[in-house]
Order: C-alpha cells, then sequence, then structure tokens
C-alpha cells in the first residue's frame, strides 16, 4: 500500500533517512524549520557522499509561519583567473577534474545566512547542535548504501585518475560494498572546525586557508581570493497564480522560472484525465514552451535583459499554452543537463518552511576530493561555455546556470506546501508532476510521488533527447504517445533518471503530510 506519513507537530523529508532523522531530532529538541535544515542539509553531504557535498551549491526558498517567502542564493561564482583562456585548445570545459572545479562553493555560506534568519524566527540551538549528526556520521561512519556502490563502480573508470577521489572513495582500492563502514574523518574535521568557528570561516579565516591550500595543490583555479569574495545572498522569489494557489520559486541563475511556467501553461490548458496520455503529453508539451524562454533567458542575473516575472504575467501564458498542440508532439533538440542533487524540504510547528536543494551538480561532482579538509567539490562551473556568444559564456566571477529550484505553495484553502527533487533536466518536469497530481487531482501526497514519471531531454549523463517512461506506464498511453510523435524509450519501474523527490504539506488544522521518493534512500519523518 502507498501511505503518506502524517503528524501533528512537524515533518521534515530527505533522500536518506538519517537525514530526516537529524531534522525531526532538532524539531524535536525545539528546534524551528531552519535549524532542522541545517542540520539535514550537513548530514546529508556526509551520508550521501556520491550525491552530496559541502563543496557544492544550495539554494533556500523559506517562508515565515506569517509572513512572505524570501530566497537565500548561495551559489558561487568562477574564479577570478578563470575565463576561455583557461581552456585554451578545449571545446568544451572539462566535466571532470581540477579544471572542472572552476567555481566557489557557496553551500556552506548558505548555511551561514538562515543561521541568522533562524535566530529572526526565535532560533536558540547551537552550531555544535545543528551539526553533531553529520560530524558523528563523519567521524564513525556510515553504512555504504547500494546507490554509492552502483554509482562508483560506474562511474570509476572516469574518476579513478583524478585528484584524491581515489583515497576518498575506494579505500584500500576497491569500491566499498552496500553496508560497508565509509569513514570521512577529514570532512569530520572540516564539520567539526566550522561548528567552532562559524560558517563564516569556511570562506574567511584559518579554516578558509587551509581550504585554498588544498584547492591549489590539487590545480583548480579557486583562490583563497574567491573565497573571501563570496557571500550568500537574500533574494525576492518569482510566483506564479494558479487556479487554487500560489506557487513560488528560486530566480535565475536557476531554471525555477522554467518550473513555475510549466505550472502556468498547463493550468490554461483543458484539464485531461490524471496518468492518462494527454495528461502526459500536455505537461510535456507546456515543458517545452517553458524551456525554449529559459533557454534563451536564464543567465547569471547580473546580465538578464529584464525581468524573469514577466515571463510568468497572464498575457505570456496564455500564448505559451496557445502554442501548445494537445494532439501532436513538437520536434525537440534539447541542450545536455545534468544533475547530481539533493531537495529536503521542513515545515516545524510554528508553520515556518523551508524548501532547500544543494548540489554538486554531476554525481561525485569534480571528482576532486581535498587533502587536508576532505572536501569533494563541485563540477557546477562546467556548465559555462567556450562559446563567447553564449548566454552563459564562461568569464571571472560569473554565476553559471543552475538546474537547481526548490518550490513551495500557498494553497487558497490554507494549506502550504514546499516539494523539489533532484535531477537536472527532470526538475521541473517531476515539479510539474507532483504539484497536479496533488493539487489537480486529488491524489495523496506520496501517490503523486511514487507514480511513474517521465522526463523529456538529457540528464545523468544520458545522451538520448527522447521521452523516457518509466515501465510502470500503461501500454496504451505509450503507444498512444507514440502516435502522437513522442520518441519513446522505456526505463526501469523505478529509475534514478527520474530524480529523486519529496514534499511536505501542512493543513490549516494542524495536520502535517509528508512524502519520500522510492527511487531513494530517504524517508518522511515527524513527530
Amino acid at each position: 500500500m502507498i501511505y503518506t506519513t502524517s503528524s501533528r507537530r512537524g515533518m521534515v523529508t530527505a533522500p536518506h533517512h538519517l537525514a530526516s532523522d537529524a531534522g525531526v531530532s532538532v524539531l524535536r529538541d525545539g528546534g524551528n524549520a531552519l535549524e532542522a535544515m541545517i542540520a539535514m542539509a550537513s548530514t546529508i553531504a556526509v551520508v550521501y557522499p556520491h550525491m552530496n557535498s559541502i563543496g557544492g551549491d544550495g539554494f533556500w526558498l523559506i517562508r515565515p509561519a506569517a509572513g512572505e517567502p524570501k530566497c537565500i542564493r548561495a551559489c558561487g561564482t568562477s574564479g577570478e583567473n578563470v575565463d576561455a583562456d583557461l581552456y585554451a585548445g578545449q571545446r568544451a570545459i572539462p566535466s571532470r577534474g581540477p579544471l572542472a572545479a572552476n567555481t566557489v562553493a557557496g553551500a556552506v555560506s548558505g548555511w551561514e545566512q538562515a543561521e541568522v534568519t533562524s535566530r529572526q524566527w526565535g532560533g536558540r540551538l547551537s552550531r555544535d547542535r545543528l551539526l553533531e549528526e553529520a560530524i558523528w556520521h563523519a567521524t564513525q561512519g556510515i553504512a555504504v548504501t547500494d546507490g554509492q556502490t552502483r554509482l562508483t563502480r560506474a562511474k570509476l573508470p572516469e574518476l579513478a585518475g583524478i585528484y584524491g577521489f581515489g583515497e576518498a572513495f575506494t579505500p584500500g582500492g576497491v569500491v566499498p560494498e552496500p553496508g560497508a563502514r565509509f569513514d570521512q574523518p577529514r570532512l569530520g574535521s572540516t564539520l567539526s572546525t566550522l561548528a567552532k568557528d562559524g560558517f563564516d570561516s569556511f570562506y574567511r579565516g584559518a579554516l578558509a586557508k587551509r581550504v585554498a591550500a588544498d584547492l591549489a595543490r590539487a590545480g583548480c583555479p579557486v583562490t583563497a581570493g574567491d573565497l573571501q569574495a563570496h557571500t550568500a545572498q537574500v533574494v525576492e522569489p518569482l510566483r506564479v497564480r494558479l487556479a487554487n494557489a500560489t506557487v513560488f520559486n528560486h530566480p535565475p541563475p536557476t531554471q525555477g522560472l522554467a518550473s513555475l511556467m510549466i505550472l502556468g501553461i498547463f493550468d490554461r490548458l483543458t484539464l485531461p484525465a490524471a496518468e492518462s496520455a494527454d495528461y502526459i503529453h500536455a505537461l510535456v508539451e507546456a515543458t517545452k514552451q517553458a524551456f525554449l524562454v529559459r533557454d534563451g533567458f536564464v543567465t547569471d542575473p547580473n546580465d538578464l535583459y529584464g525581468d524573469p516575472q514577466v515571463f510568468l504575467q497572464d498575457a505570456e501564458l496564455d500564448d505559451c499554452a496557445a502554442r501548445v498542440n494537445l494532439s501532436r508532439a513538437m520536434p525537440w533538440p534539447a541542450p545536455e543537463s545534468h544533475g547530481d542533487t539533493v531537495w529536503l524540504g521542513a515545515i516545524d510547528g510554528e508553520g515556518n518552511s523551508v524548501s532547500y536543494i544543494q548540489s554538486i551538480y554531476w554525481e561525485f561532482g569534480s571528482g576532486v576530493v581535498l587533502d587536508e579538509t576532505g572536501i569533494q567539490w563541485q563540477n557546477r562551473g562546467s556548465s559555462f561555455s567556450l562559446d563567447p556568444r553564449s548566454i552563459n559564456t564562461v568569464r571571472p566571477r560569473r554565476m553559471p546556470f543552475h538546474t537547481l529550484n526548490p518550490a513551495a505553495a500557498l494553497f487558497d484553502d490554507g494549506r502550504s506546501m514546499v516539494y523539489g527533487t533532484m535531477g537536472g533536466e527532470g526538475q521541473p518536469q517531476t515539479q510539474s508532476a507532483i504539484f497536479s497530481r496533488y493539487a489537480h487531482y486529488g491524489q495523496s501526497l506520496q501517490q503523486a510521488i511514487t507514480a511513474p514519471r517521465w522526463l523529456l531531454g538529457r540528464t545523468w549523463g544520458e545522451e538520448s533527447t527522447t521521452l523516457k517512461l518509466e515501465s510502470r506506464v500503461d501500454d496504451v498511453v505509450v503507444d498512444t504517445l507514440r502516435g502522437r510523435g513522442h520518441e519513446i524509450e522505456l526505463v526501469e519501474d523505478f529509475d534514478d533518471v527520474m530524480g529523486h523527490a519529496g514534499a511536505v504539506v501542512r493543513h490549516s488544522d494542524g495536520l502535517y503530510e509528508g512524502a519520500s521518493d522510492p527511487r531513494s534512500d530517504g524517508r518522511a519523518g515527524g513527530f
């Protein structure tokens, strides 16, 4: 049976059960949703090391129980020495190795800003308490998951020779088996330093000097000056008004605009039957319209040619909806986009909510693991283009395009919802499936996440631009979609390519509901 987790005092969800446990523990100790999320974010960076690290970026969508939502943009820029000349003679920026580790890791700066905001929300737990679980798991070891073993084996041919990877992920020269103990003492020491000296020490101070020295030894172009120049920023979210709710997401450089556009376009189409070919076709075609806007507009927010909120106005969405052909698929050559990310959600007993996504881009990021600090560094900057005509061309101190986008919704009946997923190109598509199933069709939260999903385009290293469907989709639906011109590729019944999603809802009567993805190692936890 498919059951949605429920409780009356608070709820969290994460793609690894130990991260969920860390969040619930903080809520039980009187912490708020932001404090719970710091605990979860630090823990997931330890217990899901193939998926995440403190050497990545983070994006927050936060809302106090009685107030307007805000975003925390903890996104690092490229280094001051990172430009096209650094990659002279290459056709593209390398996806792995030191030259892929070309942007500052912003995630920890987001923890710092969240800590400041938490105090404004009445938070009182110490930093030691918030990082307690992460430090323990790093120093005492975790049980290796099936996913870590599988991905380590799959990616070892391209990662084995990269600086620090082998020592960190294949101790003794072998891939650890599921259930094996996996220690990360250097990372544990770094987390202990953050607990003692503060999150800002990652960018300024003694720890920052060690991180910079580590990066230099590895041959990465990020410098001490780049770390010192970085800060997280509080920015306004994007929003779209739907029939029964207002939905929020993160502004550029993320693809949050596309996520909201898909929902806005779908809201204007004749509502098809749930899980039918019409339903999937309508959302896929809405996705194409949204991605066309995204690919021509979203870049570093300092370089935008206009206000992204304009694309969410009624007239713009009406025009996009009018271009959707409900009986024929539009041809789709899509740009390549990978994704390796975690989404986490929390709503506390007061109704404060957090939707958070933390990423190192691809699985294992750049593959670089730093000597002294044990930090695995992201490869987000490999998404920059070497084409000077591109809207995302590489240059110093520039934010790369991000697939990351945490979502939240306020329903007219008083419900509040946070939801999201990992999965690169698939993030907006999975978000649209979860939200529409729950909001339009009345499916339970867990059912909306467990139901068969689809993915248009490339992600997780896939080379095909097909419409990928999980094999649980009804054969009649598959045949109908093929007949409308979709190039179909069937994947596993519960396939990682579809991402690891989650959602939490708080009802106006104080009921909390949470759901986690059966494709992940996670769970929803309440009390």
